[in-house]
């Protein structure tokens, strides 16, 4: 291929719309353009990388037993109410209607498509097992499309899925896409490391994420050196203890606390009451019904783990008015205790101060609280009266917690709860994902089969994701300079760039750098001439900001000499004899 021949529209300067490095060089290097928030084109040589992290998804697919399918973008929306996702994925759906006003969605996944599938299709623990996997456009309306392929509206998704006749042969296929996964990521050039996650809206009792350690992931990863734990800082936990237990004081007392509203607030003089022995209360509507959620003063709710703990389709903090609806008052004076969860009204025998224990009132909210909260005792939290904080508090005698759950979000230097040494965190980016779904889509969606004894039974379900323009991204994101990106050889546009300074036909120069061309090409290397009329400068600066992995320069001094210029991307610049340099390329390569 000739330069002059394709389209490859370099920039000097990061268009400002660039958050990340990996999108400003993919941009820079005439890879992408956007076309709106979210929505790329891929030009020539980021099609071409494309394809190749395809077609290495594809191999190892393949290669683990899974079968090629492709289902539709577009989507009946009754197939995702049957699911129950209708509401729960409400927020990402693109949701469009025909000529006559019929409502369909645009696919940001397809376990329900593939479950309909299999239900209609093996009726047999004799059909069983199969893995179908597509690669495919998937739709999702982000709230704030961001940094280019990472978080984009329209993007391409390798997801497959596994149908089993029970849980053991389901993790038989659950670790073979794993192994998959690390070899195709190591194919692709990606360092990454797995770790534990949360299964969302998607659902499932185990999975892994994929992750590429970057400044710039949105993801936060917490490991432990000692022993190789790791998880997402949605799924991880530590073995930090409790908090410190101390004897049941005195009764609950009221005291004014004018204008204190937050934690730290407490914290000073003249309450001086340290965060951690201070409960936070935290009012959430879930599945449109208020909730307790109760945090030491100096922990942080983390909401994926609350939703995972609870099962409720949606929860959102409350407002502060439903925050006054709820306990009667504002956010920052809110508590638990008996009279926490009763009306404060004139009328109301005992004006609201009755000793009730709280979550005995009809109605009263579920209260969720923090294991670290389990036993703690001389606690201080809100008298659910704006002004006011209660001490001497006891979660035993005062509070009726619903349900103890494992709610907050650690820190970096907790100790590991397998080997107590501290933990750390880092950022990192997600590029494949796989879960066991078990048997909550093929229940709903009816794909069952008969066993060995004529039983009908649902099959046990996996589901396996690689994000094929993240993954992309991801590899710009890992391999660069200064200079541009560093194409790993397996997804590199084009594996060699032959640089003629002097692109006269009749150049000798010319000639050779012809002769290089059709010499490699035959050897199956993809070649790019950049036969450009351009300075050197500006030829070799495009090359390595497109980062060919390997660059030959033909300039008259050189040929002077009998040699041309060999550049691996990210090697020294050597000289070789211009009769080796085919010879040189090909070794380079591996070959």
């Amino acid at each position: 291929m000739r330069w002059t021949q394709t389209l490859i529209p370099t920039l000097k300067e990061s268009p400002v719309e660039a958050e990340i490095l990996s999108h400003k060089l993919l941009l820079r290097a005439g890879l992408l353009r956007k076309l709106a928030g979210g929505i790329y084109t891929f030009l020539p040589l980021g099609l071409r990388a494309l394809r190749k992290v395809e077609q290495i998804v594809r191999e190892e697919m393949d290669r683990a037993g899974a079968i090629e399918v492709l289902m539709p973008a577009l989507q009946p929306p009754e197939i995702w109410q049957q699911s129950g996702r209708y509401e729960t994925a409400a927020e990402v759906l693109y949701k469009v209607r025909d000529r006559s006003k019929k409502e369909w969605v645009l696919g940001p996944t397809h376990e329900e498509v593939i479950t309909l599938l299999v239900a209609a299709e093996i009726n047999s623990y004799r059909q069983l097992p199969k893995n179908f996997y597509q690669i495919q456009v998937k739709f999702r309306d982000e709230i704030r499309p961001r940094f280019g392929l990472m978080r984009a509206r329209e993007f391409i998704m390798k997801d497959a899925y596994s149908f089993d006749v029970n849980d053991e042969a389901s993790q038989v296929n659950y670790q073979k896409m794993y192994d998959a996964y690390t070899r195709i990521f190591a194919r692709c050039g990606l360092k990454t490391f797995p770790v534990e996650a949360d299964t969302g809206v998607i659902g499932g009792k185990l999975s892994h994420e994929f992750m590429v350690p970057a400044e710039t992931g949105e993801n936060e990863v917490v490991y432990c050196e000692g022993c190789g734990y790791a998880a997402n800082i949605e799924k991880a936990t530590s073995g930090i203890p409790n908090t410190a237990a101390r004897e049941i004081g005195a009764a609950v007392e009221k005291f004014a606390t004018p204008g204190v509203v937050t934690i730290e607030a407490l914290s000073k003089a003249p309450y001086s009451v340290p965060a951690n022995r201070q409960i936070k209360t935290l009012v959430y509507i879930a599945d449109s019904k208020p909730i307790l959620i109760l945090m030491r003063g100096d922990d942080q709710l983390n909401e994926t783990k609350l939703m995972a703990r609870i099962g409720a389709v949606a929860a959102r903090p409350a407002t502060p008015e439903e925050c006054v609806a709820t306990l009667g008052a504002k956010p920052g004076s809110l508590g638990a205790v008996a009279t926490a969860l009763e009306r404060r009204s004139p009328d109301r025998p005992g004006g609201g101060s009755h000793p009730q224990r709280a979550g005995q009132e009809t109605g009263a909210p579920q209260i969720y609280a923090d294991e670290r909260l389990r036993g703690a005792n001389e606690m201080t939290t809100g008298a659910n009266e704006d002004g006011f904080h209660l001490r001497n508090v006891s979660i035993e005698r005062d509070i009726q917690v619903t349900q103890w759950f494992d709610l907050r979000t650690v820190t970096a230097g907790e100790p590991c709860a397998k080997c107590a040494k501290p933990l750390k965190i880092r950022r990192a980016i997600e590029v494949g994902h796989v879960f066991k779904l078990g048997t909550k889509y093929s229940e709903k969606l009816n794909a069952t089969f008969l066993d060995a004894d004529g039983a009908r039974k649902p099959s046990v379900m996996g589901c396996y994701g690689i994000g094929i323009t993240r993954t992309l991204q991801a590899i710009v994101e890992q391999s660069n300079d200064k200079d541009g990106i560093i194409w790993p050889l397996s997804v590199a546009p084009y594996q060699v760039c032959i640089t003629p300074l002097n692109v006269a036909p009749d150049n000798v120069g010319m000639k050779l750098a012809e002769r290089y061309h059709d010499e490699l090409t035959a050897q199956g290397v993809e070649v790019i001439l950049d036969d450009r009329d351009d300075r050197p400068g500006v030829k070799f600066k495009d090359a390595d900001l497109v980062g060919f992995p390997i660059r030959i320069s033909i300039g008259e001094k050189s040929l002077a000499k009998g040699e041309v210029e060999l550049k691996p991307r990210n090697g020294a610049l050597q000289a070789v004899k211009a009769e080796n340099a085919v010879e040189a390329v090909m070794k380079l390569l591996g070959a």
